[in-house]
């Protein structure tokens, strides 16, 4: 998937300085979340977003000066009222603190700063991104540490040793949020996998989950025994396509962990059966398979029957996806997302009391 940080290699490969505009900090209805980012060119084109709208607008108006003077600065906008505008178009009753930089791409460091950013990101490794923020029109600084404490940084002097391995222990336990220490504001924004989906089962539903998953910030790997089905023509945004010989090898090749996310999708309740049984022998954290309550209820007897437990059967979100009435395979795959989504905002908590039904019963 391509992020913005990705746009920003782009742009520094090509020689290209851009002013970069960053939400570092955000309370109430503000319209982007903390980490936000738009990157704005010299002829005014722009790159990502910070939420659109008025906020957006009345930070594209100091862009020509940052361009100019080159200095990096903070900005506060509060969204009450009239509107930070003097309209009444924006009233959501948020404030919003957004830091606009010039980033130079005759500087090395930043080119390898977001590339060494990329890399971690599709590889999946523990990464944390810390800008420290301007103090009485001081510079801005970045360090990218890595899981193993190593820094890269770019701009101005970021932190001493002490304060780096502070601030990554926090961000090993919080998302992104501005941290205040006697040092200074530091933006800390933790980057990790945002998990893998397993679709077993290249059918229609297979096919419209597949993208929807990427553009969410999943990896997507999709396995099917069918070569017409289980092929890159059809599936061009998965990160894999697996042909298997049957369902009975299903897992063969796969490591899936507690940040693996498994649907079950395949052409009917045996294949379905056949890969839920393997799958909940591995620690893979979601599990959902698709079907009536009825169809559900008969695979997990045959399940117990082989051995599996009530306790077992607990881990697997079936009927798979919220209950939002979806009937067509881009509604149903629409369900499954958001069911995944919420799984992956909330792990760790108690598992929500509502059923899940992307198919009814």
């Amino acid at each position: 998937m391509k992020t913005i940080f990705h746009e920003l290699v782009d742009l520094l490969s090509q020689h290209q300085s851009f002013v970069l505009a960053t939400v570092v900090d955000r309370s109430g209805s503000a319209p982007r979340s903390t980490g936000a980012r738009m990157a704005a060119l010299p002829d005014g084109t722009i790159r990502g977003s910070i939420g659109g709208g008025l906020l957006e607008a009345d930070t594209l108006k100091v862009i020509p000066q940052v361009f100019e003077a080159r200095r990096p600065f903070t900005k506060e906008f509060k969204m009450t009222g009239k509107g930070f505008s003097g309209t009444p178009e924006m009233i959501c009753g948020g404030r919003a603190e957004v830091l606009v930089e010039f980033v130079e791409a005759a500087d090395p460091s930043q080119l390898r700063l977001y590339r060494e950013l990329c890399a971690a990101a599709e590889s999946g490794r523990p990464t944390c991104l810390i800008t420290a923020l301007p103090a009485d029109a001081g510079e801005v600084g970045h360090g990218l540490l890595n899981a193993a404490g190593a820094l890269v940084a770019a701009g101005a002097p970021l932190v001493d040793e002490p304060l780096a391995r502070d601030l990554a222990e926090w961000a090993g336990r919080h998302s992104a949020e501005l941290v205040v220490r006697p040092q200074g504001r530091f933006l800390v924004e933790p980057f990790s996998d945002h998990g893998t989906v397993y679709i077993f089962g290249a059918g229609h539903i297979g096919r419209q989950l597949a993208p929807l998953c990427n553009l969410v910030g999943f990896k997507t790997v999709v396995v099917d025994d069918r070569p017409e089905y289980a092929n890159r023509e059809v599936f061009d945004t998965a990160d894999r396509v697996i042909l298997l010989k049957s369902f009975a090898g299903a897992l063969e090749g796969l490591e899936l962990n507690q940040n693996s996310y498994v649907v079950i999708v395949t052409r009917g309740h045996v294949d379905d059966k056949t890969v839920l049984e393997q799958v909940l022998k591995t620690p893979a954290g979601y599990i959902g398979m698709i079907g009536s309550r009825r169809k559900r209820d008969t695979v997990y007897r045959a399940l117990q029957a082989d051995g599996f437990t009530v306790h077992d059967l607990e881990r697997v979100f079936s009927p798979i996806g919220l209950p939002i009435g979806g009937e067509t395979p881009e509604e149903i795959a629409v369900a499954i997302v958001a069911e995944m989504i919420r799984y992956r905002a909330q792990q760790g908590r108690p598992r929500p009391e509502e059923d899940s039904s992307a198919t009814p019963e």
